[in-house]
């Protein structure tokens, strides 16, 4: 029976993935495919990186892009940050209610609405989108879920450790940065890599809050492909994939490593007492 079920269980799961990440595969596969047409192979080349290159149009898409999600994921992680230590350490305030709802309601808020409510709220206040509206419609989506990571960690977080600081004659201040930020900064890290991976990755927010000059990539590539999918799609996607991955191997590596670096201090700190 258990052989069975784990039989049952590995088929569903090999179709799962298969579901998931074979058309990235093949859309990485079909990058370096020689020929004009998207779905006939034609030989191995690289023509299409090449031709890439002189697309200005979409080099300038991907490097506002890239601004954007800079910039939006530093500041959504500053702001989900000092949201997650108020909602953590703050304990029962007046308006905590208001406050955790304003912070968490664009988790479950359907983006058209988000978009929609920004857009008006930009056109009310007579200001004119551009980088500067995409921005902040990117930090307001994205500082939620910075918010939500770290809150996990300083859920779980040892105060004592903190309480030995300061019996030790460390102010606040310098203790929340020797002690608390080099022990939540994993979470903090993969938050802010959670929130630029959502900025780069949005589309109807960007469209709404966007304006003249500000063509974010995801939608030079959805305007392009409604006349039909060119083998330079194909090859800009095949970028984007391999700096994402190589972002969460990086950024794997540097939390496991903070990781043990926590663990190392607590017991150091356990054998001191």
């Amino acid at each position: 029976m258990r052989n069975g079920l784990s039989s049952i269980n590995l088929v569903a799961l090999t179709f799962g993935f298969a579901f998931l990440y074979l058309p990235i595969v093949l859309l990485v596969i079909y990058s370096f495919n020689a020929s004009q047409l998207v779905t006939v192979w034609g030989g191995f080349s690289t023509r299409w990186y090449v031709s890439l290159w002189h697309n200005e149009q979409l080099l300038e898409a991907a490097w506002v892009t890239l601004r954007v999600g800079l910039i939006s994921a530093t500041l959504a992680t500053a702001l989900g940050t000092l949201g997650a230590i108020t909602l953590v350490r703050m304990g029962r305030f007046r308006g905590r209610t208001l406050f955790s709802g304003m912070v968490y309601a664009p988790l479950v808020m359907p983006e058209v609405i988000t978009g929609l409510s920004m857009l008006l709220l930009f056109v009310a206040v007579g200001l004119d989108r551009g980088f500067f509206t995409l921005m902040l419609a990117h930090v307001t989506f994205s500082m939620c879920f910075v918010a939500v990571v770290v809150q996990s960690r300083l859920v779980s977080f040892d105060r004592s450790l903190e309480e030995a600081a300061q019996d030790l004659g460390c102010p606040p201040v310098k203790t929340f940065f020797v002690v608390t930020l080099p022990i939540i900064l994993p979470a903090i890290v993969s938050g802010w890599m959670l929130a630029f991976t959502l900025s780069i990755d949005d589309l109807v927010i960007s469209q709404f809050t966007t304006g003249p000059g500000a063509t974010t990539l995801p939608m030079r590539i959805y305007s392009s492909v409604r006349l039909g999918v060119k083998p330079e799609i194909n090859a800009v996607c095949t970028i984007l994939i391999a700096i994402v991955t190589t972002g969460v191997i990086i950024a794997s590596i540097a939390t496991k490593r903070a990781e043990n670096e926590r663990l190392r201090a607590e017991r150091a700190a356990a054998a001191g007492r």
